[in-house]
């Protein structure tokens, strides 16, 4: 932009691609307009301009401030994260700052309360009807579709992915006689040549280059409290999300009690636990936890019951009655979607009703002021 570009905007004034702030205090109400401009067809935020379009002169501190408090919104209160652009303009009248945001690729935004704005006219609009919301996400995709910058096909784990689409399709990939990346496209794992967040998750050769933050943390205690020096095992799990499943499910029934019930001498035993209420919970976890959180799974075990603690509460009005019930909401439909081929899954809104069928001795807490979903399973006492 140049700075008669510039003069032309301020003196045309605030419409629904250019927003005018006198000054910059704190990265929420910054935060606000990026996720409104993300949301909507992009713009620019005009920092150092009033909202009659005088200058209100931004001194070099100001400047310095200002910057941090842009890295910080984007960053920390803009979800997913976004890049923007700045520029810096000295006119006869003082210091303008300029940010350019994009309309983003990864909608919907929110702000770090989880808050979703879009632009109307000048102003942004924050969105409350449920109904609203609704159209706006079904338009936009979900969490599972936003795409990984920077990733391309190079980062699919081959040999894993044709093992995997020749058991599912019949025949391999290069038979369809299409471009691998368009392969991957096709079937939603992909777009414009980057992956998105299930590409990565259930195929990429290393996951957790991308995301490191993405892994299950897995502590076996002694007793029934929680102990920083104390503990049986702890261990960091990674890899793809069918890996992470098997080590979920090996760390468990590696400490947890098996019983004879009525088998041979040699037997290995049978756990404690059903297995098929392990494998319906853990997947759960893994398909159905809100992967815009940078946090881990974690999966503790204790001397009276084992707690799988997800990132993200249940979605929407969702309640604990209603996933007892069987009712679902789908959280991350294209990897729900993979899921029944690659893990354990055996449909949506049925595995924690069959967990519960199975061995009822389950506790769901949907506790929305951590933004985390627990499940507690009682271990059967001697």
């Amino acid at each position: 932009m140049t700075i008669e570009q510039l003069h032309a905007i301020i003196d045309n004034g605030e419409d629904s691609k250019h927003q005018f702030k006198s000054h910059v205090k704190h990265p929420e109400s910054l935060a606000r307009e990026m996720v409104a401009y993300s949301n909507s067809n992009g713009g620019m935020i005009l920092i150092g301009v009033t909202d009659n379009g005088e200058l209100s002169g931004l001194t070099p501190d100001h400047i310095k401030h200002i910057n941090q408090h842009i890295s910080n919104a984007v960053s920390q209160h803009v979800k997913p994260p976004i890049n923007v652009n700045t520029q810096n303009f000295t006119l006869p009248g003082g210091k303008v700052i300029v940010i350019s945001i994009k309309e983003g690729e990864n909608k919907p935004y929110t702000d770090h309360k989880g808050d979703l704005y879009v632009k109307s006219g000048a102003d942004k609009r924050k969105i409350i009807a449920r109904e609203e919301m609704l159209r706006m996400l079904q338009k936009m995709g979900h969490t599972d579709a936003t795409l990984v910058h920077e990733t391309s096909e190079s980062d699919i784990d081959r040999d894993f992915f044709n093992e995997f689409f020749e058991n599912e399709f019949g025949k391999k990939a290069e038979d369809f006689n299409v471009p691998f990346i368009q392969l991957l496209e096709n079937m939603k794992l992909a777009k414009k040549g980057n992956l998105n967040y299930c590409g990565v998750l259930l195929f990429a050769k290393r996951p957790q280059f991308w995301f490191p933050i993405f892994i299950a943390k897995a502590v076996a205690f002694p007793g029934e409290i929680i102990e920083d020096v104390h503990y049986l095992d702890s261990r960091d799990i990674k890899g793809k999300l069918s890996v992470i499943f098997e080590n979920m499910m090996g760390f468990v029934l590696a400490h947890i009690k098996h019983l004879q019930n009525g088998q041979g001498f040699n037997s290995i035993g049978e756990p404690e636990i059903p297995k098929i209420v392990l494998e319906e919970l853990i997947t759960n976890a893994l398909i159905h936890r809100d992967y815009f959180i940078s946090d881990s799974i974690k999966i503790l075990v204790f001397s009276n019951r084992i707690e799988i603690i997800n990132p993200g509460h249940l979605p929407n009005r969702m309640t604990v009655d209603n996933i007892k019930m069987g009712v679902s909401t789908i959280r991350n439909p294209i990897m729900a979607s993979f899921a029944s081929k690659i893990l354990p899954f055996r449909g949506l809104g049925s595995g924690i009703h069959r967990a519960l069928r199975v061995y009822p001795q389950i506790r769901f807490i949907d506790d929305r002021v951590t933004n985390t979903f627990k499940v507690i399973i009682q271990r059967q006492q001697n």
